[in-house]
């Protein structure tokens, strides 16, 4: 994502991750992003639709214009979160935060707390992404004026979750095939 591509060195990222993770419908966990750095773990599911957003913390199941149902983005990315803390321990549970990032080609009619900075599940406009990170960093820095994690922790939970990912394309392509078919 190239709004990711502007984000300084301190910064480690990870693209189209998938993890194994027993407690998801196909036994995997495609992860779109993650961003670490010192004042958070970034979870980033993107959405590549056109339309009106409609969801809340509540429905299990959004809409898109009212008429298309896909799954709440942020019970996915929750599972997605959870996959990922099982890999790196719990020492981080608090550094996680949820943001599900959708094309300018949507509007967003969803419950406003996922449009505040404060929370700690973001829906935003990938345009808005790295703003967002960085913002979202400052107001944790005002809470946590030492960071939440150190650049070696940074590193080894970076190369634990690239060490997990599967790379192997047929494993990819069961893990969507599986999707399309329960959905």
């Amino acid at each position: 994502m190239i709004q990711l591509s502007q984000l300084s060195k301190e910064y480690m990222v990870l693209n189209d991750i998938l993890l194994p993770n027993p407690k998801a419908k196909s036994g995997y966990s495609q992860i779109d992003h993650i961003v670490l750095s010192p004042y958070g773990i970034f979870v980033i599911e993107t959405k590549n639709f056109q339309g009106t957003i409609y969801g809340s913390p509540a429905y299990k199941k959004w809409l898109i214009n009212g008429k298309f149902k896909f799954m709440n983005p942020f019970v996915q990315n929750y599972g997605h979160i959870e996959c990922i803390k099982t890999l790196v321990g719990p020492k981080f549970k608090d550094a996680f935060v949820s943001i599900v990032s959708f094309t300018k080609r949507c509007t967003f009619k969803t419950d406003l707390s996922y449009r505040k900075i404060q929370s700690s599940e973001l829906i935003i406009y990938d345009v808005e992404l790295t703003e967002t990170i960085k913002r979202k960093e400052a107001i944790i820095k005002l809470k946590n004026p030492i960071p939440l994690m150190s650049n070696d922790e940074i590193k080894e939970c970076y190369a634990l979750i690239a060490q997990a990912n599967i790379a192997e394309e047929k494993i990819r392509k069961l893990h969507i095939d599986t999707l399309k078919n329960k959905a």
